[in-house]
């Protein structure tokens, strides 16, 4: 019997070296004759640059080199990724600070030295000279200036569809509601870490210590340093952790390549925890002023929202794709005949902000499941109902919206959300859970539970490449553009590999994160790779089967339709135990052929649209009404993903992410002071949740509406565990005190808590009457 691998949770390829301490992170890499560098970083959030002194470090034990903004003057900004963007070109951060520092934590310059801790010395030599100015700390406040002439609100993207005015006009209620997201970010285990070095003879710069979109920032690199991409080659090691804030360009990234290039030696540098906290993306930050029309049974009418976007000190290589995400995203799966948003794209004196996992879904989410619950409350209807009657229908689907997601036409491609509802609900047991919440109330406990649904986005195109090769011994190798972040993607495309070409996948060798093994590659965002590049092995992996059978057809002077592979053997359909040929044994017989020789094969996949994977939240929260704690007491996700390859890998994905929702609801937050100045540097500020914190999750993965957009029906899975748990914590903290509408901001931190808590418990004053008033 041929061996089916996908849909199964096979044993992961790649945690042999990981979890026997034989994994190399970018601190494992190391070359002989190798400087270290270390960057000088701002102190203010805000000041013109009067001087920038580097003598004292040049002349200290062990300095190589030390550079200011003026030994670095011929480098060009650090671009977009997807290319050009007029309105923020202007905006566009320099490798180091010459005229003006905008954030704490901008390198103004760096010095390299003999080994890390002589590079820090010297660090501390460097003088820096800043008439300070004010900080701007509050994206919601109006613009000012940037720089003479250039507004802090370099844009505002506008998206929407319907005549939103009537709709209010003819709505039975308006729900308004003024909504926060917290400044959190991704903070991988690793942080951030780049070793290059260069190659005289043949003009080459290596860098060591890339992540995510390995390709993307290569070209970033490249163009910077004003070179052809043909020569920078960048590798993938392991990856700690990368959840967005991994696949950019850096300064630090140009800095490394520029000095080994500059100083003929490879360069190191590995970000400290301090570092990564002020100076490796954030994100999140929104505040959102949004109203919704309805009728007398709850049904959405229009939805109208303006939000402003806190983007930090400059645009990232990312430009606005969280905004854009934001308002493309932000209906789910609901039917609204008009909307209309605009998102204010601004810039503060604080940490650059870019993507992090499921960026503007997570955000989105939470405004838009609040605003169902306010509805639910207004009209005095069932949450769970209000939510059911303003689904999408299964049979409106495929579902055209008059909207773009990052250029790409919005189009609901399957899915049965009413139908994942209910799996969630009879998974919950939702009826007797709040049977027992409210016995468990007039016990005296403070309890509640929230549910949220949403959609997610995956499979970004247009396009892409692998290559599938059979050796002379029967073993496969997959070449692709992919990257991996922890996520198996070593075993997942083993798997479809396998699956397609008859082969056992332990014997697939999967490549990636190399960019000179392949030209071309777009790596792993989005939840991606999964769609583009699993169909792309699908593809390569089907050639490669049919040119094997059709070589061992001739060579055992059989029909090639006579033939199969199975477990890397190619046998008679009819009769598998009579003659039959190893893979091995047909590469070797091809190795000469004249027309391509070898055994392989390209592949190719393109997609014109996204394709929505979908999921439901359940959260059920215990409250600690003395100190404002909040105890997650269980979480449940369902989750359709269309197909799942390796069902154990896709509910690690929804765990993990559920586990950083958690936090950006209720812990995780970088807050500045007055001037600026960060106050979440060390992990006693910026508190991530724990093992304590953080509850097993109930996973239902639905396979009900797979995707007709590709060979394999697939959708994505990398983000869904995270999107909707700051909404549905948020509704199960109001449930379990009682106060519906209470939480408007995340992440919802003791002391809020304990605010909102205090201020429902305060009477009111009395209200004073003047006398003598007529």
């Amino acid at each position: 019997m041929r061996a089916n691998y996908i849909g199964q949770s096979v044993q992961r390829l790649e945690d042999l070296p990981l979890v026997t301490g034989r994994g190399r992170f970018a601190g494992d890499v190391s070359f002989p004759n190798q400087v270290h560098m270390r960057v000088v970083r701002s102190g203010h959030a805000h000041g013109r640059i009067r001087s920038v002194d580097v003598t004292r470090a040049r002349a200290a034990p062990g300095v190589v080199a030390a550079w200011t903004a003026a030994d670095v003057a011929g480098l060009r900004r650090i671009a977009l990724r997807e290319g050009p963007d007029a309105r923020l070109e202007p905006y566009l951060q320099p490798v180091l600070a010459g005229e003006r520092v905008r954030y704490v934590g901008e390198p103004v310059a760096v010095v390299f030295a003999e080994d890390p801790y002589l590079a820090e010395d010297a660090a501390d030599l460097v003088g820096v000279e800043v008439e300070e100015l004010p900080a701007v700390l509050d994206a919601h406040e109006p613009p000012s200036e940037f720089a003479p002439g250039r507004s802090t609100e370099p844009l505002v993207l506008r998206k929407g569809f319907g005549d939103v005015e009537a709709a209010f006009r003819a709505a039975h209620a308006v729900v308004e509601l003024d909504l926060s997201i917290g400044r959190h970010s991704g903070v991988p285990l690793e942080t951030r870490g780049a070793i290059a070095c260069y190659d005289a003879a043949r003009d080459l710069i290596r860098m060591y210590g890339a992540a995510k979109v390995p390709h993307r920032t290569r070209d970033g690199i490249a163009h910077v340093l004003d070179r052809d991409p043909a020569t920078v080659h960048l590798h993938e090691g392991h990856v700690g952790g990368g959840f967005g804030v991994r696949g950019e360009v850096y300064p630090e990234d140009v800095l490394v390549c520029l000095g080994a290039l500059r100083l003929a030696r490879p360069v190191k540098w590995i970000e400290d925890r301090y570092e990564n906290l002020i100076a490796t993306n954030h994100s999140r930050q929104q505040r959102h002023r949004v109203r919704a029309a309805v009728d007398a049974g709850g049904r959405l009418l229009a939805i109208d929202d303006a939000f402003f976007h806190d983007q930090g000190a400059y645009p990232r290589t990312h430009g606005a794709r969280v905004v854009d995400l934001t308002a493309a995203m932000l209906l789910g799966p609901y039917h609204v005949p008009a909307y209309r948003i605009a998102g204010h794209y601004r810039l503060t004196n604080k940490t650059p902000a870019a993507t992090y996992r499921a960026p503007g879904r997570y955000e989105g989410s939470f405004v838009r499941e609040r605003l169902m619950d306010a509805i639910a409350l207004r009209l005095g209807l069932d949450r769970v109902e209000v939510r059911r009657r303003n689904l999408i229908p299964k049979t409106a689907l495929p579902y055209r919206r008059e909207l773009d997601a990052i250029g790409d036409e919005v189009v609901l491609d399957s899915g049965d959300y009413g139908g994942l509802l209910d799996k969630a609900l009879e998974g919950v047991g939702w009826q007797k859970l709040q049977k027992d919440l409210k016995r468990r109330r007039a016990a005296g406990e403070t309890v509640g539970a929230g549910i949220a649904m949403y959609l997610e986005k995956s499979g970004l195109g247009p396009r892409d490449g692998a290559h599938v090769t059979v050796d002379h011994t029967g073993g496969v190798e997959v070449v692709t553009g992919s990257a991996s972040l922890g996520q198996g993607v070593e075993t997942v495309m083993a798997q479809i590999c396998a699956d397609a070409l008859g082969v056992d996948y332990r014997r697939v060798r999967v490549i990636h994160g190399q960019t000179d093994r392949i030209p071309k590659g777009i790596g792993a965002h989005a939840s991606r790779a999964t769609v583009m590049t699993g169909s792309a092995v699908h593809v390569a992996a089907t050639s490669v089967r049919r040119k094997a059978i059709e070589a061992a057809a001739a060579l055992m002077r059989v029909p090639a339709d006579t033939l199969d592979i199975i477990d890397g053997r190619v046998v008679r359909k009819d009769s598998p135990d009579a003659i039959s040929m190893d893979l091995g044994e047909v590469a070797r017989s091809q190795a000469s052929a004249p027309d391509a020789p070898g055994l392989s094969a390209e592949g190719w996949f393109e997609s014109d649209h996204m394709n929505y994977p979908y999921g439901v939240h359940v959260a059920v929260v215990k409250v600690d009404r003395e100190t404002g704690g909040v105890n997650v007491e269980r979480f449940l996700i369902a989750y359709d993903v269309g197909r799942a390859v390796n069902p154990m890998l896709v509910e690690g994905q929804l765990a993990g992410g559920f586990a950083q929702g958690l936090g950006g609801a209720l812990l995780e937050e970088f807050e500045y002071d007055g001037r600026g100045q960060p106050l979440s540097v060390t992990f006693a500020d910026y508190l991530l949740p724990t093992a304590s914190e953080t509850p097993l999750v109930d996973v239902i993965l639905s396979e009900d509406a797979p995707s007709p957009l590709n060979p394999l029906g697939l959708k994505g899975a990398g983000e869904g565990g995270i999107t909707a748990v700051g909404a549905a914590v948020a509704a199960a903290i109001d449930d379990a005190i009682g106060i519906p509408g209470a939480v408007t901001r995340l992440p919802v931190t003791p002391m809020r808590l304990k605010e909102i808590l205090d201020r429902a418990n305060t009477p009111p004053r009395p209200v004073e009457t003047g006398r003598g008033s007529g």
